[in-house]
């Protein structure tokens, strides 16, 4: 079937406070365009776009996003019997913990439920989980294996190097969403739908209310790039950037924050902190990119020069990782009192262990929101209600886009909890396709039930 589809495109002009990274107010907003800095256009403007696109597929439940969250969602939504497709930008799915190279599971690995316990299962099985010095690090290019595997054993249909670009939606409902893959343009029309893009990829293109960074100014908890080293023999040792190129690092404490991880015998992760930049905005992200790279190069050559290591550079993660997006305004707003008193609720579907993991967004060194002896938490409940989009009738969210302030973030945005988070959310949505209602009338306790059932923990 085809379906017209209309879109007006916006160019506006707009004013960029500092050179590659946003400003932007951490209250709520709804965007109503796609503003972008430094624009090349003289002066506003707007084109409408129509175009007849073919529904190409249907499923009951659509998830946008296939990072630990969304995998979860999916293959939980699968176990219930619902029809799923899920739609992924990359080559492969695993979103930061493949693509951005993080290789680390944090917080509390046990009592994650079925979906989680799957993925360590195989992980085990393949002896790719584990090293002699951290029990969470694991090989992320078999991670991405095992991950696709697992979608295809539930029989969710994974369309990769496909990209979400818009919905349709009457009435507060969605009716099909628009993506872009290497076939053209298709449309996908479901019944429920789940944004774990990371961004809010999906409810700002419907001009859903979102929340983006910390409120004085807006700045994102800054992003990271991982890459990965060799230890050589000295005689095939060197140093690997030119004179002349970028800048170079004389002191240790001239680094930016660096973290140096396991990676098998003879090698070494290596995490570089880049701040100032804005993971929703083309331009700021593209920045980031360059600007990490060239960070990259500059730590590298202060380790081979300076601190004399055999290292060679191996490879760089495809992707910078993201700590924070936007978040998705919810039903309920997860605070860090919440998190600091432990909190339950009634309608409590995932649950937090992770400390406050927030660092400054307007500085590269190791330095955190809160002083340190404020950064722990007890355990946590996540509420349903901070996994339903407020202004939607059928959009759940999962993953770091859910619904809470930035500090609360900071704990809940980590794979452990965000594969919670994905599975509630996948629970959800197939009950309300069998109930044929909108999430919100789902009964808590039905989900909540289901997800203890499946090796959950959620007592607090």
């Amino acid at each position: 079937m085809i379906k017209d589809w209309t879109r007006r495109i916006f160019l506006t002009k707009t004013a960029w406070a500092t050179a590659g990274a946003s400003v932007l107010s951490a209250q709520i907003f709804q965007p109503k365009n796609n503003k972008q800095p430094n624009s090349t256009v003289s002066d506003s403007q707007d084109i409408q776009y129509t175009r007849k696109v073919p529904v190409r597929y249907e499923a009951d439940i659509v998830v946008v996003g296939g990072g630990i969250a969304g995998i979860s969602a999916a293959c939980a939504a699968a176990k219930s019997g619902a029809k799923v497709i899920l739609i992924e930008r990359f080559a492969v799915t695993g979103g930061m913990l493949t693509t951005g190279g993080v290789a680390n599971f944090c917080g509390q690995m046990n009592g994650q439920g079925e979906v989680f316990d799957s993925i360590l299962t195989d992980l085990k099985s393949f002896q790719a989980l584990g090293d002699p010095k951290r029990d969470s690090v694991f090989h992320y290019e078999i991670l991405a294996i095992i991950l696709q595997e697992l979608l295809y054993r539930r029989k969710v249909q994974l369309l990769l190097h496909t990209r979400f670009v818009d919905a349709r939606i009457k009435n507060g409902q969605i009716t099909e969403c628009l993506v872009s893959g290497k076939s053209g343009l298709e449309a996908i029309r479901a019944k429920q739908f789940i944004d774990c893009t990371g961004e809010a990829d999906v409810a700002r293109i419907l001009g859903f209310q979102t929340i983006k960074g910390r409120p004085s100014d807006g700045l994102q908890l800054p992003m990271s790039l991982m890459f990965f080293i060799r230890h050589v023999d000295p005689k095939h040792a060197k140093i690997q950037l030119p004179e002349g190129w970028f800048q170079r690092i004389e002191t240790k404490d001239d680094l930016p924050m660096t973290s140096i991880w396991p990676d098998g015998p003879g090698a070494n992760a290596i995490k570089i902190k880049i701040p100032m930049y804005d993971s929703t905005n083309t331009e700021s992200l593209t920045a980031a990119e360059i600007r990490a790279r060239r960070r990259m190069m500059e730590v590298l050559d202060y380790f081979q020069r300076v601190e004399k290591k055999n290292w060679l550079l191996d490879h760089c993660s495809p992707i910078i990782g993201i700590r924070e997006g936007c978040r998705i305004l919810g039903d309920y707003v997860l605070t860090v009192d919440d998190l600091r008193a432990g909190r339950a609720f009634e309608d409590g579907v995932a649950r937090g262990t992770y400390y406050l993991d927030g660092h400054k967004p307007d500085d590269d060194k190791r330095t955190y929101i809160l002083p340190k002896d404020q950064l722990k938490v007890p355990p946590y409940q996540i509420p349903i209600r901070s996994l339903i989009a407020k202004d939607g009738k059928n959009l759940m969210m999962a993953g770091r886009c859910f619904s809470a302030d930035q500090l609360a973030l900071s704990s809940a945005r980590v794979s452990t909890t965000g594969s919670m988070m994905g599975q509630a959310a996948g629970i959800t949505m197939a009950l309300a396709v069998k109930k044929k209602c909108n999430p919100r009338s789902v009964n808590p306790q039905e989900v909540r039930q289901i997800i203890t059932q499946r090796g959950a923990l959620l007592d607090v």
